[in-house]
């Protein structure tokens, strides 16, 4: 297994089989999402931006944005922006005084920043001094923390071993994540399914759209290349690559990933996946997350 902190294994990789298939991990192969972010960033959220008098309503919303909405899955910077933006906008916060902060430096260097992560913040911060961006990474550095003290114990959804043991033979595996390569690496490690995968691509190698273009785009035949997420971002980083994506839902993974590994494996395999199938997979997927908050006008009863 090749790990590396930059581009350069993802340029390097090699295909070893006829096919690829792209693995997301949060939420995806693990059941990870609900205790990070309900345990990890979402308490540090509520502390780094002094959210204390509106707590009930900074939960909720972080929650809607990171877990149960089309953003679920989103990179932890722009999930904040996001979240912030939905909070100024909530009534209840306006009547209780508290002043969401607008972070307008920070929104910059999101803009202009392709990698964005821990170590790209920290060249920022160490370059320009900027108090706003030293508190965003606080947070994000306090996230990381307490996730490495937190999560544990946590073993893959079911069917996501066999299926791993079902495509080895057939499929070069790529883990696809914009979790840390540090925590991506403890967690397949410690379940010991690190050995059916041939790299790990983390937040610090690029985007979702990156780690599979630098490993499949151009190496494979069409119809070859698989990405599995649990999220639209994983949708529409497999769309950029024109590859296939098989959908875990979210609430229904146990029951997604006995499907992957019941028919999906054998249809992306001989050929029957792409069309009528897939598109039916991606219907029941989106139903499943709303666009718009309970609490909005523009959300549909």
């Amino acid at each position: 297994m090749n790990i590396s902190g930059g581009t350069a294994a993802l340029k390097a990789f090699s295909p070893g089989k006829e096919y690829f298939i792209g693995i997301d991990s949060d939420g995806c192969a693990f059941d990870t999402m609900e205790i990070k972010h309900k345990e990890c960033f979402c308490p540090a959220f509520i502390n780094h931006f002094n959210l204390q008098a509106v707590s009930k309503y900074a939960r909720e919303t972080w929650e809607f944005v990171n877990l149960y909405s089309k953003t679920r899955g989103a990179n932890r910077f722009l999930a904040l922006l996001y979240t912030l933006d939905l909070l100024s906008e909530r009534e209840e916060v306006a009547k209780r005084g508290v002043k969401i902060p607008e972070l307008n430096n920070f929104k910059e260097w999101a803009k202009k920043e392709t990698k964005l992560g821990n170590p790209a913040l920290e060249k920022a911060v160490k370059k320009s001094g900027d108090p706003e961006l030293k508190r965003i990474l606080a947070w994000s550095e306090d996230v990381n923390s307490t996730v490495a003290k937190m999560v544990r114990n946590l073993a893959p959804f079911p069917f996501v071993k066999e299926s791993l043991e079902k495509i080895r033979s057939k499929a070069d595996v790529v883990v696809v994540s914009q979790s840390t390569k540090e925590a991506l690496e403890r967690e397949w490690n410690e379940n010991k399914i690190s050995g059916y995968v041939k790299l790990i691509a983390g937040q610090e190698m690029g985007t979702k759209t990156e780690h599979i273009h630098y490993t499949a785009a151009g190496k494979y035949r069409s119809g070859r290349v698989l990405m599995i997420g649990d999220a639209p971002g994983d949708l529409k980083a497999a769309r950029n690559n024109n590859a296939l994506f098989f959908p875990i839902i979210p609430g229904k993974e146990e029951n997604s990933w006995e499907r992957f590994y019941t028919e999906g494996i054998e249809r992306f395999f001989n050929n029957t996946y792409a069309g009528s199938y897939e598109e039916a997979l991606i219907e029941d997927f989106f139903s499943n997350l709303p666009e718009h908050p309970p609490w909005s006008k523009h959300a549909v009863s």
